[in-house]
């Protein structure tokens, strides 16, 4: 089993920049695809960054591309997301999310087996 905490989140204003991370309990961390999804009210929930197990290799969603990065951390077993320039649209519940062991690369929330609660981030203009 692997339990999931996210932190991190939080008001900022547009153009600012957080970080959240998130911590993981349970198997080996490095043979986690790790991803980063979000939801903002009345919406689905959206796929942002990946994460494969290893840490070779990402996946952005276009809207993020150039401005998150989503980095791990296996001595520490987490993983972040940076969010810089960020924009009022950026407003929403993000979630960590893990794929079972070994898995690739995905966008699709289905994929993802564990997830967090969830963290809050409002960026106003």
């Amino acid at each position: 089993q692997v339990q999931l905490v996210e932190s991190g989140g939080g008001l900022v204003q547009a153009g600012g920049s957080l970080r959240l991370s998130c911590a993981s309990s349970g198997r080996p961390f490095s043979s986690y695809t790790m991803g980063w999804f979000r939801q903002a009210p009345g919406k689905e929930r959206e796929f942002v960054a990946a994460s494969k197990w290893g840490g070779a290799d990402t996946r952005y969603a276009d809207s993020v591309k150039g401005r998150f990065t989503i980095a791990r951390d296996s001595a520490k077993n987490a993983v972040y997301l940076q969010m810089n320039s960020l924009k009022v649209e950026d407003t929403a519940v993000y979630y960590c999310a893990a794929r079972a062991p070994y898995r690739t690369l995905s966008a699709n929330s289905y994929d993802y087996a564990y997830w967090g609660q969830g963290t809050q981030v409002t960026v106003s203009s």
